[in-house]
């Protein structure tokens, strides 16, 4: 059920006495470095553009599963789960948000494994590599750039949001947001210009919060749903009686009332889109491939794992919320803002007579705002990186410092960063507003580019003669008809994006254009390199599917001895349920 993984052995070109046995390790090491070098040469000939993987232009693969599969849950963690429900339920009720979250969850889910598949074939460092690759060098191009202009923007907005969240406890007339925006963006910066292995590890521990924080809270939203709280009232499924699980359309702005079985359905189609912006980021793990020890490994792993993470996370908190929170609650339809004040949880947690947690709940926001503004500040840094290794950007943003680090990039999301200091003025932040706005559709653009990165793949494996079950290292499920179908309904939600703008008598065109305007810009990307380049989408004949798969069959191959030897030192030592193997077993299923 979440996609599949196999052993089976490929043509790896290496000798039956470099394999099987974990004491090979440094022979394996040697072939490894050999194809790279060859490859390296072959690239280069062939492709002028392309960077040289020599020292100073090198990530370093210091991520290990664990890193690669908390930063896949951390990256949809956010705030969109903690306080986007919000605004999500006074629209449309409990019962719609649930289905709304349970669909876009299940379209999330094969777009992971999808990813999962082509990058388990051959790990990229970001997604025009695979554009390039699979499809067309005019759609790698298009959907880099798009989803660069995400992450050059988000880390402003996290910052933003922090400082945001400080001011449910000090005042801006006491303490300025700027204050705050200075010490988070110090912070965020020397965290990422320590390399990789530090911002792992940093992640790691962030994201495991995280898990504790949501467990924590639906726990308690339970608790509090079947009468265990202070105020002793078992509310069960009261709310999905009244006022409804399902409610007609309402725009007070507008002025605007949608009743019948037409409203309710245009309050599902708008909690739609609120549902994909809460798990917009789910797909950045790709981004960590390049720098994934085993990533035949850890890959699959992370993505296995992400849809029992939808379920626990996004789907149990949906649903008890919905039991705990009326749609028609006061403050709920009084929140707004960023801090505890607009979270349905913390709500929940009131009416419940629990005292203190509110400022708990908020300590947990800015712990997510922070975790967030921190992986999309790497996230950044790794897309320019990826860019111009592929050759869509300038070389010189491939350079590396001795940790590893792109500090060019890094250079270039500090820049972009200094953004979040327009919300000091109240009159520029909506401006910033409207700004944000602009890059929210990208998240969406990539999925819908994976996909289609997917397709081609998988009709590339037929064309050439591969057999999905048995070349493949890990195979994506229900396919081929789960992503073309995936990437419908990802195409209709880009469409229907602000949708809301068109009904009532007024139109809100400021909203229309900020929402919309990603798009064309998506497609004069495409069209422009493609005439200026005279690309062609690639036939499935013509996909490269070979460049660089034995290399890393062998790294596969070297990473599986190291790991069978490390496995038999520690049973020969009598250490065989060490704490590796209590992960592995056990806290590897949450964390």
């Amino acid at each position: 059920m979440a996609g599949e993984f196999t052993d089976s052995k490929r043509d790896t070109g290496l000798s039956e006495k470099n394999v099987g046995t974990f004491g090979q390790a440094e022979d394996l090491k040697s072939v490894v470095s050999r194809h790279t070098e060859e490859y390296d040469l072959f690239v280069a000939k062939s492709n002028p553009t392309a960077i040289n993987q020599a020292d100073g232009h090198k990530l370093r693969q210091a991520l290990d599963s664990r890193h690669v599969s908390m930063i896949a849950l951390g990256g949809a963690l956010g705030t969109g789960l903690l306080i986007g429900t919000g605004s999500a339920l006074k629209t449309a009720g409990p019962g719609a948000i649930l289905v709304a979250y349970g669909a876009i969850g299940l379209v999330v889910y094969i777009v992971m494994t999808a990813l999962g598949e082509i990058a388990c074939w051959v790990p990229m460092n970001g997604f025009a590599n695979y554009g390039k690759r699979y499809c067309d060098e005019a759609l790698g191009f298009a959907c880099g750039y798009t989803y660069l202009i995400k992450y050059l923007i988000l880390p402003a907005n996290q910052l933003t949001a922090g400082a945001l969240t400080m001011q449910y406890w000090i005042d801006r007339d006491r303490v300025n947001p700027g204050v705050w925006i200075t010490v988070f963006l110090v912070v965020i910066m020397v965290i990422n210009f320590l390399g990789v292995r530090f911002f792992g590890e940093i992640e790691f521990w962030l994201s495991s919060l995280k898990v504790v924080t949501c467990l924590g809270l639906i726990i308690l939203l339970w608790v509090i749903a079947l009468g265990g709280g202070p105020t002793h009232d078992r509310i069960g499924f009261r709310f999905w009686n009244d006022p409804g699980a399902f409610l007609h359309y309402t725009d007070s702005s507008k002025d605007l009332y949608i009743g019948g079985s037409t409203g309710r359905f245009v309050s599902f189609v708008a909690v739609l889109v609120t549902a994909v912006f809460a798990y917009l980021g789910t797909e950045l793990v790709a981004i960590t491939f390049g720098e994934t020890r085993n990533p035949r490994r850890a890959i699959p792993k992370a993505v296995k794992l992400t849809l029992y993470r939808i379920l626990v996370f996004y789907v149990l908190s949906i649903l008890f919320v919905g039991m705990c929170v009326s749609a028609k609650d006061p403050l709920l339809l009084g929140a707004s803002g960023t801090n505890a004040g607009a979270s349905p949880f913390v709500i929940a947690i009131k009416n419940a007579k629990i005292d203190g947690l509110d400022h708990v709940i908020n300590a947990c926001i800015l712990l997510f705002v922070m975790s967030a503004a921190n992986s999309d500040v790497y996230v950044c840094s790794r897309a320019l990186y990826s860019l111009a290794a592929d050759g869509y950007a300038p070389k010189f943003f491939t350079k590396t410092n001795k940790l590893g680090v792109p500090y060019y990039g890094l250079i270039v999301s500090f820049l972009f960063c200094l953004l979040a200091y327009m919300n000091v003025s109240s009159g520029s932040a909506e401006v910033f507003g409207y700004f944000v706005n602009v890059v929210s559709l990208t998240g969406l653009i990539a999925w819908a580019c994976i996909l289609l990165f997917h397709i081609g793949f998988m009709r590339a494996l037929k064309a050439q003669g591969f057999d999905r079950n048995k070349d493949t290292v890990y195979r994506s499920p229900l396919q081929p008809y789960a992503s073309y179908a995936c990437f419908v309904i990802c195409s209709i939600v880009i469409l229907i994006k602000n949708f809301t703008v068109f009904l009532g008598d007024s139109f809100t065109y400021k909203n229309f254009i900020t929402g919309y305007i990603i798009l064309p810009v998506f497609f004069i990307c495409y069209f422009g390199y493609k005439f200026f380049y005279k690309t062609k989408w690639l036939s499935p004949t013509e996909v490269d599917l070979d460049t660089f798969r034995d290399v890393i069959d062998a790294e596969f191959e070297q990473y599986e001895a190291e790991d069978a030897e490390r496995k038999a030192v520690r049973e020969a030592e009598g250490k065989k349920y060490d704490k590796e193997w209590f992960y592995e077993k056990f806290l590897g299923w949450i964390f």
